[in-house]
Order: structure tokens, then C-alpha cells, then sequence
């Protein structure tokens, strides 16, 4: 067990050390693995001597305790993934692309995907608007409502379709801001955001009072999605905690 546990902490370390060096990210998260290889490693160089002086009761007490978190981390991946096949129905009443990183190039790979989605469905649906959502960063040239404005605009859908939300920071604001420009009691909306994200922020909406609501999922950026995958864990965690989620 300790030569796994010290394989898992390598295994983690080298993943943190890809991203921060060959992969293109928009946050400091990734660290996290570093820090988690870190402690897998102690924790194997250590673990003869763990079982050898610790505590029988205070053993089974951690056994617990993890067996208890990798449950839940299994049943809260689960429902993250069920996100990854939902559909809208034909002509919604709007859509709501959620922002992601703006560069200075332009929109993002996870942003682009998600564009690129919400273009096939606005021109598949000639009456269906969309509004934009999201502000600016510290590390963005500009607004991830401008830039997404102006990406579609280039594709061709109409400026009088687009409404852009240009305040919010995080998925919350995205929706609860979003909000102010349609009926959530009867409008049909959607939600395009990535796959793995789809789950939290269609109960996010929902929370807010979101009546008639669809995820529409684009694809995730491949290299990024465990760890994409785990922060979704601990935002949900943290957004059920604070009475976000329904």
C-alpha cells in the first residue's frame, strides 16, 4: 500500500507539472495536485510506520473517513458526468452561454467550444436569443461578454440576438444576473456551458427560480478535464454548503 500510495502522489505531481508547463489554463487550481502528490508521498514513505504506531481506533476512524469521502466523491462525479448528455429542445426562448477565460487572442478553448455550440443552436433556431455572460478578470484584456459578442457577430448571428451580461465573476452571477433579462417562470431557456460544468449550473438556475430550464454541453478541453472534474466536485460541495444548489 505505501508503494501505491507513493506511485498515486508521483502520478499527481506529474500531471500539476504538465499543466503548469505544457497546458493552457486559466487558474492557479492545478496546484492542488502538486499538493495532493505531496502528502501521498509522505503519507506512503510513512505508512509502515503508521500502521505499525498508530492507534487501532484512531486507524479505523481514518479508514472511515476516507471511505466516506471517495463515496461521495464517486456519487458527486456521477452526477457531474450525467450533465455531459443533456439536450434542449428546439426553439428556446434564449440561451445563456457562460463565460470562461477571455485572452488576448480571443475566447479561450473551453470558451470557443462553447460558442461554437451556442452558434449551431442559434442558427439552427432563428428566433432564439442569447445573452452573454461574463466579466473581467485580472489576467483579461477585456470583458468575456465583449469578446463572446464579438465571436459570434464574426460568425454571423445577428447583433440584435445577442444581450450581454458584462458583471458577473462566477457561475452564480452568471445566472442570477442573466436573470434580469428573461421571465425565468415561463421562458424556455438554455444553458451552454462545458460538459463537466453542466450539472452545477443547471441547479444553480434552478435555485434561482429558474422555471424552464436545459443544459446544452459543449465539449471540455481534454488535458484539463480531472482537474476541471475535481474543482466541479468542490464547487458543488462548497455551493450545497452555502445553500446555492437546490
Amino acid at each position: 500500500m505505501g508503494i501505491l500510495l507513493v506511485i498515486l502522489g508521483v502520478i499527481c505531481i506529474a500531471y500539476c507539472i504538465g499543466i503548469m508547463f505544457f497546458v493552457s489554463h486559466g487558474s492557479n487550481f492545478y496546484l492542488i495536485w502538486g499538493f495532493m502528490g505531496m502528502a501521498l508521498i509522505f503519507w506512503g514513505r510513512y505508512y509502515t510506520w503508521y500502521i505499525e504506531h498508530v492507534p487501532s481506533i484512531v486507524k479505523k476512524l481514518v479508514l472511515i473517513g476516507v471511505s466516506a469521502m471517495l463515496l461521495l466523491f464517486v456519487l458527486i462525479e456521477g452526477m457531474i458526468i450525467s450533465g455531459f448528455v443533456k439536450t434542449a429542445p428546439k426553439e428556446l426562448d434564449y440561451i445563456i452561454v457562460l463565460g470562461a477565460q477571455l485572452k488576448e487572442y480571443g475566447p479561450s478553448y473551453s470558451l470557443q467550444m462553447r460558442l461554437d455550440q451556442a452558434y449551431g443552436y442559434l442558427k439552427e433556431n432563428k428566433n432564439t436569443k442569447v445573452i452573454v455572460s461574463g466579466g473581467q478578470g485580472s489576467n483579461e484584456p477585456y470583458t468575456e461578454a465583449q469578446g463572446m459578442y464579438e465571436y459570434l457577430v464574426k460568425k454571423g448571428i445577428s447583433p440584435n440576438r445577442i444581450i450581454k451580461e458584462d458583471q458577473s465573476m462566477n457561475t452564480h452571477q452568471n445566472l442570477m444576473f442573466s436573470s434580469k433579462y428573461i421571465n425565468t417562470k415561463s421562458d424556455n431557456v438554455g444553458i451552454v456551458t462545458s460538459n463537466f460544468h453542466v450539472f452545477r449550473a443547471l441547479h444553480l438556475a434552478k435555485a434561482l427560480g429558474f422555471q424552464r430550464v436545459y443544459g446544452i454541453a459543449s465539449k471540455a478541453y481534454i488535458p484539463l478535464l480531472p482537474n476541471n472534474m475535481f474543482r466541479e466536485f468542490l464547487s458543488i460541495i462548497k455551493d450545497f454548503l452555502f445553500g446555492n444548489l437546490t
